[in-house]
């Protein structure tokens, strides 16, 4: 039998993570789908269940020290309708899903799933996020990129949750994201680009580019993002080949049931090669 635990705080909660082996859930928008057994049945779960949706602690949206911190409980929905969240994080989240995820789904949970093509990885790597894990014995943080091992797989460990995502605050004039997808929304993506960048007098003096659902983890690259730096606008073309050729090189995608590792590829770099010859528009 699978017991269910509903803390009524944090600290109650990392206990039993660390007494318990557990199955953790927030929103569950991604756990219940991979648990589900049909014709009624309840969730196939294969460990004992640890609920945190409803922590006050994490339910919280704070600015400190230029960095936007968002509680692991905090929903995507929430993160759509606070005041202090800048357009460019909810960018990607507009398209993510359905209302109904939305409500219920959260940054944290995107991350802990670890899939290539969750659609607010992409964001969370070009912006130098960081998150902190918390355990009985204490906190640590990490940066996003590193938390994400491969596919699926993070440095999460038994008696540890996820409590706060960290997004430091940049005044970008051009935020960029498009989906490729059997629909706009409410639907897995094929592919997908996220690019910020800040664009002054006609100079690029900063800019970062990442790729979703094109290899095991998101595809970012600090050396390519430097190629474009201090470039002017009107320069931009003479940079797109170099830049295909270096990202089509890091782009390792699969085929599978919703498209083949030629198109995402082919799409990818197309994306690249509008944002950029546009001159970088948001």
């Amino acid at each position: 039998m699978v017991n269910i635990f509903i803390p009524d705080t944090l600290a109650e909660a990392l206990r039993i993570r660390g007494q318990h082996e557990t199955l953790v859930i927030n929103g569950g928008t991604d756990v219940m789908v991979k648990y589900r057994r049909w014709n009624g049945m309840p969730p196939d779960f294969p460990l004992d269940v640890l609920h945190i949706g409803n922590l006050a602690e994490l339910k919280r949206i704070k600015i400190v020290e230029e960095k936007l911190m968002i509680g692991a409980a905090v929903t995507l929905a929430e993160l759509l309708e606070h005041p202090m969240v800048p357009d460019y994080i909810k960018l990607p989240i507009r398209q993510l899903a359905s209302p109904a995820i939305r409500n219920m789904g959260t940054l944290a949970g995107n991350l802990c799933n670890a899939s290539a093509s969750g659609d607010s990885l992409p964001m969370l790597y070009a912006l130098n996020a960081e998150i902190t894990l918390a355990s009985a014995h204490g906190t640590h943080k990490l940066p996003v990129r590193q938390f994400i091992t491969f596919a699926k797989q993070t440095l999460l460990q038994p008696d540890e949750l996820v409590t706060e995502i960290a997004i430091p605050l940049v005044d970008y004039t051009v935020s960029h994201y498009r989906k490729i997808g059997g629909r706009q929304v409410n639907a897995i993506s094929k592919a997908s680009f996220y690019a910020v960048a800040i664009k002054k007098d006609g100079i690029i003096e900063d800019v970062r580019i990442a790729f979703g659902s094109v290899a095991p983890t998101v595809v970012r690259d600090r050396a390519c993002e430097e190629i474009l730096i201090r470039t002017a606008e009107t320069e931009l073309d003479g940079k797109i080949e170099t830049l295909r050729t270096r990202y089509g090189e890091l782009l390792a995608p699969l085929d599978d049931t919703r498209s083949t590792a030629d198109y995402r590829r082919h799409v990818s770099l197309q994306l690249l090669e509008d944002f950029i010859g546009r001159g970088m528009e948001t």
